[in-house]
């Protein structure tokens, strides 16, 4: 994790560690020196630190400077007071890089201090306004991150992936820059390593598709969340495996990490919420919701205000259709536990189907293989049409040479639910689609193996929404 060192006084400081709050990452921590403290609400107390001193002493600046930091950036109002507190840095750290936002036209020789001009800035942005004026890029539209580009690493979750399988939805990849040649996307460009996207969209959407290019093996949950949030109705669930599934959940949870939060709907028995109790600590939180009004709605606010990743919930409770219809707006991957030992669990299973949503959500199987410590192995049912199969296991092929994961891929003449039927010990992975919300009934007479996923009701399954 990267520290980075913020100080700051003024306005402009003030409206840049705002912006910092609501720009979020997983990856820095930052570290805020304030010479009187503000009050600021939202604040992710586990990346942001704030100090209260004058960071003109050296004496009270020199103990923060024992940590390590990636760079520190300075913004104030009075350029004796940034000078000193360079010069106070200088002390301890040669070689510290340092932002530093310059109000007055301060100069200074160390390569590793970058002076940004406020002035140069505010002229450049104002240029903008005047006629037959060419915009430049980077103040292209209102100048609210609606335009992005992103470089896509070599690991991205979005190598080799087609164009037409990543769901656009408030956002598009509007241009492709490889090898310093212009290429216009269509459905069947496939994106290479080192590829520099444009990306157009809702500044909100494109900061999680961000996320979602840069990331790499082993940040499941990301980028849907960070915690893990169990959903428990105790009107649908059965009172005396309650424990039992809590105790599988924590398994999941030491898997993936994090904050744990479990969630008590509709709490019926006094006995049970006692002993979901004792599982409280330092990173798991139990709340017990005693409001029957407005449950979906507080759901919601949950999955926000937690910035849960992942929900686990049991069965019974995911076999109710008002239920999975909620899970599934909620735009989060769920976990859907069965009554078997979830620590038996060796492979990650994959039904192949004639659409290509399981291409969409590669990267997340891949990285929960890999958390998981599982095999993964895709079952392709020979009797269906192969074309968009075929694809599919290229690209994971593809991906398995990029993370250095093998992968089985088993060719079945009957119906891979009856092989799995039998089979212990695996997780079904799937995509969580509309479709999946309907009621059982309406899917008997379905060939549609993701729609049959109910056939297998007593194994674990995880669905992944197929949005970003």
């Amino acid at each position: 994790m990267k520290k980075i060192l913020i100080i700051s006084d003024g306005e402009v400081a003030e409206h840049f560690i705002k912006r910092v709050m609501d720009t979020y990452t997983s990856e820095n921590m930052y570290y805020v020196v304030q010479a009187k403290s503000k009050k600021n609400k939202n604040v992710n107390q586990s990346r942001m630190k704030f100090y209260e001193f004058d960071p003109t002493s050296l004496y009270k600046l020199a103990n923060l400077l024992k940590m390590e930091f990636t760079q520190a950036i300075i913004i104030m109002d009075n350029p004796a007071d940034v000078e000193h507190t360079i010069k106070n840095i200088r002390s301890i750290k040669k070689q510290l890089r340092i932002i530093v936002l310059n109000k007055w036209n301060l100069k200074n020789e160390d390569s590793n201090i970058v002076l940004i001009n406020s002035k140069e800035i505010l002229s450049s942005r104002m240029l903008d306004y005047l006629p037959n004026v060419p915009v430049i890029a980077q103040n292209v539209g209102i100048g609210e991150g609606e335009i992005m580009e992103v470089l896509v690493p070599f690991g991205s979750s979005f190598v080799y992936k087609h164009i037409g399988v990543i769901e656009q939805k408030e956002w598009r990849i509007v241009a492709i820059y490889r090898n310093r040649k212009l290429i216009m996307p269509n459905r069947r460009r496939m994106i290479q390593p080192n590829d520099l996207l444009l990306l157009v969209g809702e500044p909100a959407v494109l900061k999680s598709v961000y996320r979602a290019i840069k990331r790499e093996l082993g940040q499941f949950p990301e980028p849907f969340g960070s915690n893990i949030y169990i959903y428990l109705d105790m009107d649908l669930v059965k009172h005396k495996s309650v424990v039992s599934f809590i105790d599988r959940a924590i398994y999941a949870h030491e898997k993936f990490g994090h904050t744990l939060i479990i969630k008590i709907v509709n709490p019926s028995d006094i006995d049970i919420i006692w002993k979901i109790k004792e599982y409280r600590s330092e990173n798991i939180i139990v709340d017990i919701d005693y409001d029957i009004l407005r449950q979906k709605e507080r759901f919601f606010n949950d999955i926000k205000t937690f910035y849960a990743g992942l929900v686990v919930v049991p069965n019974e409770m995911f076999d109710d259709c008002k239920t999975r219809e909620t899970l599934y707006q909620a735009h989060v991957p769920v976990l859907k536990l069965s009554e078997n030992k979830f620590s038996s669990v060796k492979d990650a299973s994959i039904i192949l189907s004639e659409n290509r949503d399981l291409e969409k959500i590669s990267s997340t199987i891949f990285d929960i293989s890999e958390q998981m410590s599982l095999n993964i192995e895709l079952y392709n049912y020979l009797n269906e049409h192969q074309d968009a199969k075929e694809q599919v296991i290229e690209h994971y092929y593809n991906l398995s040479t990029i993370f250095s994961k093998s992968i089985k891929v088993i060719k079945e003449s009957e119906n891979p639910i009856k092989k799995l039927k039998k089979k212990e010990d695996f997780l079904q992975i799937l995509p969580f689609t509309k479709k999946l919300t309907k009621r059982k009934i309406y899917s008997f007479f379905s060939t549609d193996s993701e729609r049959l996923y109910h056939k297998l009701d007593d194994k674990h399954q995880i669905f992944i929404p197929v949005q970003i």
